[in-house]
């Protein structure tokens, strides 16, 4: 499913607008970012919990020269699936 699918999806189930349904994922979307740039997470009972988590500095190797290369320590954003969601997938 990708966006437009799911803004469809959104809007015939709340009885609203495609306009109005991609306005609210994108306030979504926007909410859940900024939370995340600030450090925070954002829990949904019963969907799950998006959080930051910290990838250490590590060395790879560039596959077509084979030369070891040293990869930044950065953030990542993080989902974790909640115990209703994980039952019915």
């Amino acid at each position: 499913m990708n966006k437009a699918e799911l803004v469809a999806k959104l809007a015939e189930d709340a009885g609203i607008t495609k306009t109005q349904a991609n306005a609210t994922l994108d306030s979504f979307v926007e909410a859940v970012t900024k939370t995340l740039k600030g450090g925070g997470k954002v829990t949904l009972v019963g969907f799950g919990t998006f959080s930051v988590s910290k990838r250490a500095a590590r060395t790879g190797r560039n596959p077509q020269t084979g030369e070891v290369i040293k990869i930044k320590a950065k953030k990542v954003a993080r989902f974790k699936a909640g115990k209703e969601l994980s039952a019915k997938v």
